[in-house]
């Protein structure tokens, strides 16, 4: 089987409401979803959803690549070598890694539409759901609260607060949230790069009553050091978001034990086969693992969850990026309820 062409289309989604973390206010998102289509009318699809503080790459960036690199690499090629590909892809330092992921993505979708078998159960097909976190983004104390009682009324059990431009602010938050709300639901924190170490350590002592389940990314990647003083002085397990891009940033950090679980988005590290490895990385350092995204449409989230499906040491997931798009053509691909991810029965990452 070859495959016969490469095509793509730039979606350009806005948000139902903008979101505030430590570093940037999102408003919209853009996706690039790329079709592979083989002589044998096979269709395999992934989604790229370039970030430029992330992935370091834009929209426009992400389709010159595909016009130029991937279409010469790929068109007309045979279309299971996968490993070729994304070695290849790998040695391509123009290409950034939400366009390496999208590929990658779409390969697997191609392998998986071939087998007449879900995506999650080529993979390894560990566990058949999973629960997702939900994000409430920088907002007031009285928003905040607001918006964690229609996420728990909705039935979401994992609620994730972002926080780290005002230490005292979020500790308020985190209180009042469970004054209010008791303690049936998980609670988890990211900072997004917000804190010092000082800062971060500071936080915790004064919201251990409340039980918070994850330190996501306390404190910059500039200083990874900084991480591992966290890590070392606080009970509650410390992840790692923006520290781990790659490959080698998982096996650096892990062998100096600079954390303790490590969050993969497929978007930052190029796919689901580097996820993989990644992911054998942190399994043996003896780390959880979340799955996390970005602003992706449900096309890229399906990819998360399958992915986050086939490995027994995926403990948690964070796939929730869809849910404020307006306008995502890929809404039906898998199934939410009650906070929990279920993947579709049809074969691949859905129907399309």
């Amino acid at each position: 089987m070859k495959i016969k062409a490469l095509e793509y289309e730039r979606l350009d989604l806005d948000l139902k409401e903008p979101y505030s973390i430590a570093y940037e206010t999102v408003e919209k998102s853009s996706n690039v979803i790329l079709k592979i289509i083989t002589d044998q009318g096979l269709i395999g699809m992934g989604c790229a959803c370039p970030d430029r503080e992330i992935t370091g790459e834009s929209a426009e960036e992400v389709i010159a690549q595909l016009e130029g690199p991937i279409r010469s690499l790929m068109e007309g090629k045979e279309a299971f070598r996968h490993t070729y590909y994304h070695h290849r892809l790998r040695e391509m330092t123009e290409v950034g890694p939400s366009a390496k992921a999208m590929v990658d993505i779409a390969l697997f979708d191609l392998l998986a539409r071939k087998a007449s078998l879900p995506l999650y159960r080529v993979l390894g097909g560990f566990r058949q759901s999973i629960p997702t976190s939900i994000t409430i983004g920088i907002l007031p104390l009285d928003q905040t609260l607001e918006r964690a009682s229609r996420y728990l009324s909705e039935g979401f059990n994992h609620l994730k607060l972002k926080g780290g431009l005002d230490a005292e602010a979020d500790i308020e938050k985190v209180q009042k949230l469970r004054e209010r709300f008791g303690p049936g639901f998980f609670l988890r924190f990211d900072a997004n790069q917000g804190y010092t170490h000082q800062q971060a350590i500071y936080f915790m002592e004064q919201t251990r009553k409340a039980g918070i389940e994850i330190l996501e990314q306390p404190t910059s990647t500039r200083d990874p050091k900084a991480m591992r003083k966290v890590s070392r002085n606080v009970p509650e397990p410390v992840m790692a978001d923006e520290s781990i891009k790659s490959l080698a940033d998982a096996f650096h950090l892990t062998r100096k034990g600079m954390m303790d679980m490590v969050n993969i988005k497929l978007q930052k590290v190029g796919g689901i086969q580097e996820a993989a490895h990644i992911n054998s990385v942190a399994r043996a350092g003896g780390l959880e693992v979340m799955i996390g995204c970005l602003d992706e449409c449900a096309l890229g989230i399906s990819a998360g969850l399958h992915f986050a499906l086939s490995r027994p040491n995926i403990q948690y997931a964070d796939l929730d990026g869809h849910l404020d798009l307006i306008g995502d053509p890929f809404s039906g691909m898998f199934h939410l309820k009650k906070g929990v991810l279920t993947p579709s029965a049809h074969p691949g990452l859905g129907p399309i």
